[in-house]
């Protein structure tokens, strides 16, 4: 196992998906024969599948993505069902078993839950199985939602320490201004991110915009990213086993990486408040690799628990770092601008020299 490569494939909607909105059983049979041939040369696969959603409206035999929350979820929970069967029987055909997890924004959020999942997929590969993960679109609502998928593979390619991450979707890769596919992106700038526009399908809810973003969150963890057109035939293998070549675009990844822990703060939690500091705060953390002290905060936004994570922003509402608070917002609001000695008059209590210590801090 410890010799084996490890790679992230997201799979779009659009990708397995035909023009009558049915799941397309010869492309998902196609995409678990590639799968096949990349864990016979050592490269072990996790997928990120979407189609739930589309999958059931197909099976209802709806024409339309409902708006209702209620019946977005009960498709899911129908087209999840079908789907996993398709991928149980091919990848049967391969001697080889599936594990099924569904995942919302707070299984990142806890850092427990976190793990487990880590753990979970370790073991699953440990066994010769192939972790299958989609968001579990049949109890997310928007305030525990990862987004969408391109989202989701990003955070479980850090989880799972992934070498490449590989966004299947319907277009050849990243076009630029002339419509020509982009081959090679050394680093997500304001102009390549305004390539990606705002579009989404009717079936999926992401678009280039949101696989940029999971781009530029990977590559800053060091992990390297390609889109590329789900629909060719072996895109996986000739990407993972021929080099690559041109086939889609693919985005560097950075020189440095984060430890585990501070790559989970970094890219992993989400923020549940705003801490403003003054300028010798932001120096102290910058430029000294200090901790925060409620010294040189300025004022707190927000409602947040001792744990959970921030970001912190200058006078200017500039954000430039993310942290574990180890006050809540209600105590950081009595002690804000004060030294350490005056916590217990204020809180009945003896307090943490650190609001966030630099151990759980991360600079963006």
């Amino acid at each position: 196992m410890k010799n084996r490569k490890r790679v992230v494939v997201k799979v779009g909607t659009k990708v397995i998906t035909s023009g009558d909105r049915a799941l397309d059983i010869e492309r998902v049979k196609g995409l678990v024969s590639q799968i096949a041939s990349i864990r016979d040369k050592g490269i072990d696969v996790i997928l990120i599948t979407s189609g739930a959603i589309g999958a059931g409206l197909w099976l209802l035999g709806m024409k339309k993505r409902p708006e209702d929350l209620a019946m977005l979820q009960a498709s899911a929970a129908i087209g999840q069902n079908h789907l996993m069967h398709l991928y149980s029987e091919f990848f049967k055909n391969f001697k080889t078993n599936v594990g099924q997890i569904l995942l919302t924004q707070e299984d990142f959020n806890d850092r427990t839950r976190y793990l487990n999942i880590k753990h979970t997929i370790e073991a699953l590969l440990e066994h010769g199985a192939v972790p299958i993960i989609n968001e579990n679109d049949t109890v997310a609502t928007e305030e525990i939602r990862c987004g969408d998928n391109d989202r989701l593979s990003s955070l479980v390619a850090d989880l799972c320490g992934a070498y490449k991450l590989i966004l299947l979707t319907d277009v050849d890769g990243l076009l630029g201004a002339d419509g020509k596919v982009i081959n090679f992106v050394s680093e997500i700038t304001h102009d390549i991110a305004k390539l990606g526009g705002k579009s989404q399908s009717e079936l999926g809810t992401g678009g280039m915009a949101t696989k940029l973003e999971a781009a530029r969150a990977v590559t800053r963890a060091g992990i390297e990213c390609v889109i590329a057109n789900g629909k060719k035939k072996d895109v996986l293998p000739r990407i993972l086993l021929e080099g690559g070549g041109f086939e889609g675009t693919t985005f560097k990844c950075g020189a440095g990486r984060y430890l585990a822990r501070k790559r989970w703060i970094a890219f992993s939690s989400t923020t549940k408040g705003e801490i403003s500091v003054d300028d010798g705060a932001r120096s102290a953390l910058k430029d000294k690799n200090k901790s925060l002290l409620a010294s040189g905060i300025l004022c707190i936004n927000g409602y947040f628990k001792p744990g959970d994570a921030v970001k912190i922003t200058d006078k200017n509402g500039k954000e430039f770092a993310k942290g574990l608070s180890n006050y809540s917002s209600w105590d950081l609001a009595k002690i804000k601008g004060m030294r350490t000695s005056s916590f217990k008059s204020v809180l009945g209590r003896e307090g943490r020299d650190e609001v966030i210590h630099k151990d759980n801090l991360v600079l963006l």
